[in-house]
């Protein structure tokens, strides 16, 4: 499939020409859209406090994301935030994008930080989802986990196939437990998927990750 430049993260950020050199840490990253608002509910309040870094990038309006971001914090064990330019990414912490600006993944001073572009959007959306999972493919290669939720379109979809050439470990929501299947069928269909899984089921199988994960990323233990 030929991408068009509005399609394309291009837009924001090119491709590392260079194998990630980002810090070791582990950091989970997730895209969602339509029906996300929940699904980010049930799949943040399950995880620890002090759980690796998680950067979200939802499709939603600019007015809503810092509200959403401080009911998710009241209900979690983790700190939720709306992403700030420039901030340290830390243990413990959610990052949400804002609904005006991309968020993407950045590195300064050997530590990854949140940065914000207010770049045209990608695939119709700013923040976009592809844009967030090319910074990290860009930086943080095997040591990161990417997973797609509920969505409408394909947003996502060839940024979780960028994470995975980079050494990243991806995971979708499967169409049973998803409001729309677009998003996760259409990672799944680029190839940028490494497993499909109910919502319920994904907390868990990150943790394992964080906990299991290989030096050189092989692979999710069985």
């Amino acid at each position: 499939m030929v991408i068009t430049p509005s399609h394309s993260a291009d837009v924001v950020l090119p491709v590392a020409d260079k194998p990630p050199r980002g810090p070791a840490e582990r950091l989970v990253i997730v895209g969602a859209s339509t029906g996300g608002t929940e699904a980010l509910k049930r799949f943040l309040i399950p995880m620890p406090a002090d759980s690796a870094p998680i950067l979200i990038a939802q499709h939603m309006p600019e007015m809503f994301t810092a509200p959403f971001a401080a009911r998710l914090d009241s209900l979690c064990a983790m700190t939720v935030k709306e992403a700030e330019h420039g901030e340290l990414v830390k243990a413990g912490h959610v990052y949400v994008a804002p609904g005006h600006s991309h968020l993407l993944l950045g590195v300064a001073n050997g530590r990854y930080i949140c940065e914000l572009s207010r770049a045209e959007p990608v695939n119709r959306h700013r923040p976009s989802v592809d844009v967030l999972f090319r910074s990290v493919a860009n930086h943080a290669g095997r040591h990161a986990l990417g997973v797609i939720l509920t969505g409408m379109g394909r947003d996502g979809a060839l940024g979780m196939l960028e994470m995975k050439r980079a050494g990243a470990y991806n995971l979708a929501q499967d169409e049973a437990s998803c409001v729309v299947f677009g998003m996760p069928k259409e990672a799944i269909a680029y190839g940028g998927v490494d497993e499909v899984l109910p919502l319920d089921e994904l907390p868990k199988r990150i943790l394992s990750w964080l906990k299991n994960q290989p030096a050189k990323n092989d692979g999710l233990p069985t």
